[in-house]
């Protein structure tokens, strides 16, 4: 990122670049918080900061947040808030992160022009807090384990929307501990979905209060930034923002760089374009980074040229790391990575490939 600063570029496009590396890092810092929180959940260390909080307040600033998501997909989202509903002690924060999870959750499910209904209203003797969409719908026979962690109706690594399966299961803990409860309703895929959380009025809270919140620690300790001059790579990631962030620092670095956004693409360009190290993407729409990297391996003997291969992905169960490496990769590495942490990486092993 220093080699960045330094540099001076065009503005038209140091603003495209700006604008990327902000969206990557908003996405990274939330797939990190919700690796943070489950940790926490596991450890029993999920605490909450208890205060008076209006539910109507919090899903208002919930929806607001992600308005703009919506917008740019067509989506319409309806609300209907009772008025006067009941106060209840709990962490506004938390609460927030409930409803977010569940809105982010329906937008990124229903097709453009569709709609999301959130409602809140008394129903007996609880708050009942509605969020409902016109998207894909559940399968019955995933719905029981559909607040599971790592739990996806479509797990594999092909699949087109992203995600580690972790923000239903972070809403179940947080509603638990505020005393409430969450389910889920669908009449089957393509007939939407409505997600019910409910809290009793003058809820017990079970959780205990967290005036200071634990401090995010980086994930990798800092390396130096290591020279990858006359070093050829080749990014393979389906997501245009990693893509560019990536051929940004590592041209940078004084790699001679080409990105493709599916393994086909790929398997192509090595065609016409050998590299010294590939970095490739795990979870990939219509073939993910596993069959990729086989069919390389298959093919390498006729090129007469070494090939240093890294998966970088959020799959970073233990499991994930053997496949990987059964599959011809060198090395696993988790994402989110520090820029200089990974050039110091591709370095090493492409030192390794060439002795």
């Amino acid at each position: 990122m220093n080699q960045l600063r330094q540099r001076t570029f065009d503005p038209a496009h140091a603003t495209r670049a700006l604008d990327t590396i902000e969206r990557s890092a908003r996405m990274q810092a939330r797939l990190v918080d919700d690796l943070l929180d489950v940790s926490r959940i596991i450890g029993g260390k999920l605490r909450l900061d208890l205060r008076p909080t209006e539910l109507a307040w919090v899903i208002e600033a919930a929806i607001e947040a992600v308005r703009p998501a919506a917008a740019a997909r067509d989506i319409r989202i309806e609300t209907r808030l009772e008025p006067r509903v009941d106060v209840i002690r709990g962490d506004p924060d938390r609460l927030q992160q409930v409803v977010w999870n569940l809105l982010s959750n329906a937008i990124k499910f229903t097709p453009e022009g569709g709609r999301v209904d959130v409602t809140l209203q008394r129903v007996d003797a609880h708050l009942e807090l509605t969020v409902s969409d016109t998207g894909r719908g559940i399968a019955p026979g995933f719905l029981p384990h559909l607040f599971e962690r790592f739990r996806q109706a479509d797990a594999s690594t092909t699949r087109v929307h992203g995600g580690l399966g972790l923000g239903l299961a972070i809403v179940r803990h947080i509603t638990e501990l505020h005393g409430g409860t969450v389910q889920a309703e669908s009449e089957g895929e393509g007939k939407g979905t409505t997600f019910r959380v409910r809290f009793p009025r003058g809820v017990a809270i079970r959780g205990t209060s967290e005036q200071e919140r634990a401090p995010r620690g980086e994930t990798f300790a800092r390396g130096a930034p290591a020279p990858l001059g006359g070093l050829r790579l080749l990014v393979v990631d389906d997501e245009p923002d990693t893509c560019d962030v990536l051929e940004a620092v590592l041209r940078e670095a004084g790699a001679e760089v080409r990105a493709c956004r599916s393994a086909a693409e790929a398997f192509a360009q090595l065609e016409i374009w050998w590299p010294d190290v590939l970095l490739c993407d795990i979870a990939m729409p219509g073939e993910d980074g596993y069959s990729l990297m086989r069919r390389i391996r298959a093919a390498q003997g006729r090129y007469g040229r070494a090939l240093a291969a890294v998966a970088l992905t959020a799959r970073t169960r233990a499991e994930d790391r053997e496949k990987a490496l059964s599959a011809g990769f060198q090395l696993h590495v988790p994402k989110p990575i520090d820029g200089d942490d990974l050039l110091a990486v591709l370095a090493r092993v492409a030192r390794v490939a060439a002795s």
